[in-house]
């Protein structure tokens, strides 16, 4: 399998939706401020839900929300349906950002079949770190982090790169032993946080982005917006946001243009499973 039909994706769909009910129910009972972002925004605004085509979902905390959610998941998350996973708990994870996994599933992405921990049906969590106001320390903080990016994904990278001269740099990459590079991971962003950035202007995420930052002032202003049928926390400001991620946003486009992500073996829940409701 490298692509779901459309009733695989309208299932898969409905159980991340299911993860962000349980997300938006904690984060209300617990007072943790969240944010729907990236393509699970534009899909609220443009489509009043899920964007008809894509497989996955994104939710940003600043970083004292973010580690105040990770440690609350512990007895707040329902554990008959849900564990919340990321390097800290996890022996093998590789990414510096956490996921809401739903059990009894299986979403199995394609060259990450060796991977080893729990790859079930899931949300991402993303934390959202300070960065300098200056345009040079910014970048060079940003390249700091891509690198930190890079090695770990070298795991996958070993395998998956078409390109045989980077896949031999992966290569190198992964003798980097995890937990140093995740120490070192913590302590940078340790030390960037615990500066007096409290004006900052700009903040990072764990993933990549073509200036070098998004505006703070984004993260701090939330309002509901209707996803799927139910009410979900949202950048404010939704028009710039959207605007500097995607251009015209309302615009569709072109269908080779439209992200997804190839599986090679996928498990969803039974449709006697009263956990999720077709909804459309």
């Amino acid at each position: 399998m490298t692509k779901l039909n459309n009733r695989q994706l309208r299932k898969l769909q409905l159980i991340e939706l299911e993860m962000l009910v349980e997300l938006d129910r904690i984060c209300s009972k617990c007072d943790i401020k969240y944010n729907i972002i990236g393509g699970t925004l534009l899909g609220a605004i443009r489509h009043g839900g899920f964007i008809p085509w894509d497989d996955d979902a994104d939710v940003a905390m600043v970083r004292d929300e973010y580690e105040k959610f990770r440690k609350v998941c512990k007895v707040e998350l329902d554990p008959s349906r849900f564990y919340f996973q990321d390097y800290r708990n996890t022996e093998g994870y590789r990414w510096s950002y956490g996921k809401i996994r739903r059990k009894n599933t299986l979403f199995l992405r394609k060259n990450q079949e060796h991977m080893p921990y729990g790859q079930e049906v899931f949300i991402d969590v993303f934390p959202i770190d300070k960065a300098p106001d200056n345009d040079l320390h910014r970048k060079v903080y940003n390249f700091h982090l891509f690198c930190i990016r890079k090695i770990l994904w070298s795991a996958i990278g070993k395998f998956s790169e078409d390109n045989l001269c980077i896949r031999c740099l992966y290569k190198l990459l992964y003798l980097i032993p995890r937990n140093t590079i995740l120490k070192h991971y913590e302590r940078y962003i340790n030390k960037i946080n615990s500066k007096n950035f409290k004006r900052a202007r700009f903040v990072l995420m764990p993933c990549p982005n073509k200036t070098y930052g998004y505006y703070s002032d984004w993260f701090k202003h939330s309002a509901e917006f209707e996803f799927e049928g139910i009410k979900l926390k949202g950048i404010r400001d939704y028009k710039e946001f959207l605007t500097f991620e995607f251009g015209d946003y309302m615009k569709f486009p072109p269908i080779d243009k439209r992200k997804v992500h190839p599986v090679s073996k996928l498990k969803l829940l039974k449709d006697d499973q009263k956990d999720i409701k077709e909804q459309k």
